[in-house]
C-alpha cells in the first residue's frame, strides 16, 4: 500500500505534489558522492524498479532534464503507462551529448528540446518544463529566446507551467520577471542561502523545489568515506553528526525535516538508484527526527 505523503501546491492554482519528491538524475546519469560504481546510473531493468518503486510509494512528482542523459527515455519506456499518477517536471537549455552536455538556449534549440522531451517521456503534455540555467543565466534572460519558445509551447498545450532552475542570485530576477510559475533552488543543512528567495517566492505564490537537500551526498551514509579526503567537509558536518549521536545514517532525517519545516518548500527532491532506497527514503521522510534536535540544527544552520 502506498504511503500517505503530505502535498502542497506546486504552485498557486497548480496540482497538489507530495512534498517528497523524486529527482531523477541518477537513474539516467552518473552521478554521486564517491568512486567508481558508487557513481555510476542502474541498468535500464533497475531505473525501471526505481521509478515504478515511487508511484508504488505514493510521491507523484518525477523531476527530469534532458542533461540527464537516459532519464527522459526511461521514465518513458517505464511508467507513461502510469502518466495520470505524476506531476512531471523536466527542464531545457542544458542538452545531453552523452557523456558530455552543451549548452543552447536559442528559440530553436529550446523548441526541438521540447519536442524531443515529450517523445522521450511518452506523453502529450509536460507539467512543467524549466530553465536549465549555464554560466550566462542573465544573458539568457535578457536574450529572451528561450522564455519565448516556453512561452508557446505553453500556449499550445504542450506544457503547463514554466520554472527556473536557478542559483540564489538569480532567483530574485526570476520571481519579479512574472515569467515562471515554479523555481527549483538548492536549499539544505549545509546551504541556506536560498532561504529568502524561498520566502519571496511563497509571497508571490510562485513553487518551490529543492535540489540537493542532501548536499550532494554529504548528508547521507556516504559522506563517512568521503570525509576523509575533505577534512573541511568533516569539519561541517560534524554539529549535525554531534546531534545524531555520530551516526551517519541518522543524518537524511535530519537534512529532510529541516526541508520539510520551511514552508515555502513545495517539494523535496531526493534522488534514488534503488527501488529499496526509495523505500527507505519514505520511512526516513516519515519518521523525521524529535522536535528538539530539528531545533538545535536550525540553530546550528544560522550561525
Amino acid at each position: 500500500m502506498a504511503a500517505v505523503l503530505d502535498r502542497r501546491p506546486l504552485c498557486a492554482g497548480g496540482p497538489d505534489v507530495t512534498v517528497l519528491g523524486f529527482g531523477a538524475l541518477e537513474i539516467g546519469r552518473d552521478w554521486g558522492l564517491g568512486d567508481g560504481a558508487l557513481r555510476e546510473r542502474p541498468g535500464e531493468e533497475v531505473a525501471a524498479e526505481v521509478l515504478h518503486a515511487v508511484l508504488d510509494a505514493g510521491i507523484n512528482l518525477i523531476d527530469s532534464a534532458s542533461a540527464y542523459h537516459r532519464s527522459e527515455e526511461r521514465i518513458g519506456r517505464a511508467v507513461a503507462a502510469r502518466r495520470k499518477e505524476y506531476v512531471l517536471a523536466t527542464k531545457c537549455g542544458e542538452h545531453s551529448r552523452e557523456p558530455a552536455t552543451f549548452y543552447d538556449f536559442s528559440y530553436a534549440g529550446i523548441r526541438a528540446s521540447l519536442t524531443r522531451s515529450l517523445e522521450l517521456l511518452r506523453t502529450d503534455v509536460i507539467d512543467l518544463v524549466q530553465i536549465h540555467f549555464g554560466p550566462d543565466a542573465e544573458k539568457v534572460l535578457d536574450d529572451g529566446e528561450t522564455v519565448r519558445a516556453m512561452r508557446e509551447a505553453q500556449d499550445a498545450g504542450r506544457v503547463r507551467y514554466l520554472g527556473a532552475s536557478c542559483g540564489a542570485g538569480l532567483a530574485r530576477r526570476c520571481i519579479e520577471s512574472g515569467d515562471f510559475q515554479v523555481l527549483q533552488l538548492t536549499y539544505n543543512l549545509l546551504d541556506r542561502g536560498a532561504e529568502p528567495a524561498i520566502a519571496l517566492a511563497a509571497e508571490r505564490g510562485i513553487g518551490v523545489l529543492l535540489k540537493g537537500p542532501l548536499a550532494g551526498g554529504w548528508l547521507t551514509p556516504r559522506a563517512e568515506a568521503a570525509a576523509a579526503k575533505r577534512p573541511e567537509m568533516a569539519e561541517r558536518l560534524k554539529p549535525y553528526l554531534d546531534l545524531v549521536g555520530g551516526d551517519h545514517s541518522r543524518l537524511p532525517a535530519l537534512a529532510l525535516a529541516f526541508c520539510r519545516r520551511n514552508p515555502g518548500v513545495t517539494s523535496i527532491l531526493a534522488g534514488s538508484k534503488s527501488a529499496e532506497h526509495v523505500r527507505r527514503n519514505v520511512e526516513t521522510y516519515q519518521t523525521g527526527v524529535p522536535a528538539a534536535v530539528l531545533e538545535e540544527a536550525v540553530l546550528l544552520a544560522r550561525r
